[in-house]
C-alpha cells in the first residue's frame, strides 16, 4: 500500500508541475477573413487619369477607380505598370485594391496628402493623418499583388527625431511620439473580412500595417523592409490593436520597431475604451530586425488574450517573446501561446517587463504649461487611473515551448515589480545558448520542463523575490 501511494504521488506531482506540448485550440479554425473571392469586374486607375510616372500625385484618379468599382458592386481595381505617386487612399466595401508585379505605389512626402482623420493611435483615440491606404468601417475588402509600396517615410523619421530633442529638453518624451504625427502605411479600421496578400510593403513614415477594432483579417505572405535607407523610429510590422479573429501567415519583417505586435489601449483612455485584442493566430513567419519576434504591449489595457503564435523564425530581433506594461495601464494578459521557435542571434529570448519605458510610459505636465490649454490628446494622457490598482497590468497563464536560440544576448529578462507578479509561466523544451542566463523577478509558479540554458559567462538563472519557481 505504500508503494501504491508513493507512485500515486509520484504521479500527481509530474502532472502538476510537467504540461503536454500544447495542441491548436479549437478556434484558431475560425481566424482570419471568411471573404475569399471578388467580383471580377476590373477598373484600370489609368483610364480614370492615374498616371504612373512617379511624379504626377495620382490620389484624386486612383480615388475615382476604386469609387466606380464600389458603385458599381465592387471588384478589382488594377493598375498599368509604373510609379504612382499618392496620398491618402480610402477602399470601399468589395473592392480589391491590386498590385501587380511592376506596379510601386509611392507615398506622398507631404503631410497635407493625407487628412486627419479620427483614429486610435499608441494606444489613445485621438485626429491623426490617414494611412496611406486606408479600410475603415468596410467589409469584404483587400490589397494584393506582388507590387510594391513605397511609403517613402525618411521627412517623418526627420521630423520625428528633431521634434524628439526638442521635447526631451522640455521633459515631454512621454507626449513627442503624439505631436509627431506621422502617416501609417495601411490602416484596416471598424471592419470586417479584410485581407491583405503578396504585397511588398518599405519605408513606413510610422506604423506598417495597423489593424483596428476590426474582426475577421488575414495578412498573408507580405513582404516589410522599413531599414532600406535608414531606421525610422516606430516604425512596426503589424500591429494588431483591439482586434479579434486575425490571422497573420507567411510573412517577412524587417524594421525598426516591434515586428508582430498585440495591442489594446493605453491608460485611463484605453481603459475607457475598455476592448481587447483576442483569438489571433501568428504562424510561419519570419523576424528580422525590430524589438519583438512576437511583442504583447506595452498597451494592454483593454487586454490581450487568446493567442497561438507557432512556426515564427528571427534573425537579430531584439526579442523573441516580449511582454511589456506599464502600472497605468491595467488589463490582463492570459492564455498565450509562443511555440516553435527558431532564434538566430539577438536580444533576450524571453523578455517581461510590467514597468516598460518610464520616460515615455508615464505622462507629467512641467511647470510652465496650462493644463486649461493643451491638446485634448495630452489631456488624455495626463487623465490619472484611479484607483491605481486599476493600472495594475496583469500577466498569467503563457506558454513557452519547442524553442531553439543560438547567439543570443540573455536567455530569461523577466522582471515584475511587487504589485506585478508573473505567475503561471509554462515553459517546454528550450534550448538556449546565450551570453548570459538572466534573471526572474516576482515570479508566481513557473514550470520548467527541458529547459537547457548554456551562458557564455557560466552564470545559472538567478529567481528572486518568487514563489514555487524552480528552474
Amino acid at each position: 500500500m505504500k508503494r501504491l501511494f508513493l507512485l500515486m504521488l509520484g504521479a500527481f506531482l509530474v502532472n502538476a508541475y510537467c504540461f503536454a506540448q500544447p495542441t491548436a485550440p479549437s478556434w484558431t479554425g475560425k481566424v482570419g477573413n471568411r471573404n475569399k473571392t471578388f467580383k471580377t469586374n476590373k477598373y484600370k486607375v489609368n483610364d480614370f487619369g492615374a498616371i504612373g510616372d512617379g511624379k504626377n500625385l495620382a490620389t484624386k484618379a486612383i480615388q475615382k477607380a476604386i469609387d466606380a468599382c464600389a458603385l458599381k458592386g465592387g471588384g478589382v481595381v488594377v493598375f498599368a505598370p509604373g510609379e504612382y505617386l499618392s496620398g491618402s487612399l480610402f477602399i470601399k466595401s468589395g473592392v480589391n485594391l491590386q498590385l501587380d508585379k511592376g506596379v510601386t505605389l509611392l507615398g506622398s512626402q507631404n503631410i497635407n496628402d493625407y487628412p486627419e482623420i479620427d483614429t486610435r493611435v499608441a494606444g489613445i483615440e485621438m485626429r491623426w493623418p490617414a494611412a496611406l491606404i486606408n479600410l475603415q468601417n468596410v467589409e469584404k475588402a483587400g490589397i494584393s499583388g506582388a507590387g510594391l509600396i513605397n511609403a517613402q517615410g525618411k521627412p517623418f523619421w526627420d521630423m520625428y527625431w528633431a521634434m524628439r530633442k526638442d521635447y526631451d529638453a522640455k521633459g515631454l518624451r512621454w507626449i513627442v511620439d503624439y505631436d509627431a504625427k506621422r502617416p501609417r502605411t495601411v490602416l484596416v479600421e471598424a471592419s470586417k473580412d479584410v485581407s491583405i496578400t503578396g504585397i511588398t510593403l518599405q519605408q513606413a513614415g510610422f506604423w506598417t500595417v495597423q489593424i483596428l477594432y476590426s474582426q475577421y483579417v488575414t495578412v498573408d505572405g507580405i513582404t516589410i523592409q522599413n531599414n532600406m535607407g535608414g531606421h525610422g523610429p516606430s516604425t512596426d510590422g503589424i500591429d494588431i490593436d483591439s482586434s479579434s479573429w486575425i490571422l497573420v501567415q507567411n510573412c517577412d519583417i524587417d524594421c525598426n520597431d516591434d515586428n508582430f505586435c498585440l495591442k489594446a489601449g493605453r491608460d485611463w483612455d484605453g481603459l475607457r475604451v475598455n476592448r481587447p485584442t483576442e483569438y489571433v493566430v501568428i504562424r510561419n513567419s519570419i523576424a528580422r530586425k525590430g524589438a519583438g519576434m512576437l511583442t504583447l504591449g506595452s498597451e494592454t489595457s483593454g487586454s490581450i488574450r487568446h493567442v497561438w503564435a507557432t512556426g515564427l523564425t528571427g534573425y537579430g530581433t531584439g526579442n523573441a517573446l516580449n511582454i511589456k506594461s506599464a502600472k497605468t495601464r491595467g488589463g490582463v494578459v492570459e492564455d498565450c501561446y509562443f511555440g516553435n521557435i527558431t532564434m538566430n542571434g539577438g536580444g533576450n529570448v524571453i523578455q517581461v517587463n510590467p514597468n516598460w519605458n518610464p520616460t515615455y510610459s508615464y505622462s507629467t505636465l512641467p511647470a510652465g504649461y496650462n493644463p486649461d490649454s493643451i491638446p485634448p490628446h495630452w489631456t488624455k494622457l495626463l487623465q490619472p487611473v484611479t484607483p491605481l490598482s486599476k493600472g495594475i497590468p496583469i500577466f498569467r497563464n503563457i506558454y513557452i515551448y519547442n524553442i531553439k536560440a543560438i547567439g543570443v544576448k540573455k536567455a530569461i529578462n523577466a522582471i515584475g515589480v511587487q504589485n506585478t507578479v508573473l505567475s503561471h509561466f509554462k515553459l517546454k523544451n528550450l534550448n538556449i545558448s546565450s551570453a548570459t542566463a538572466g534573471t526572474i523577478d516576482f515570479g508566481r509558479d513557473w514550470i520548467f520542463e527541458d529547459v537547457n540554458i548554456s551562458a557564455a559567462d557560466g552564470t545559472k538563472l538567478e529567481v528572486k523575490n518568487s514563489e514555487n519557481v524552480r528552474p
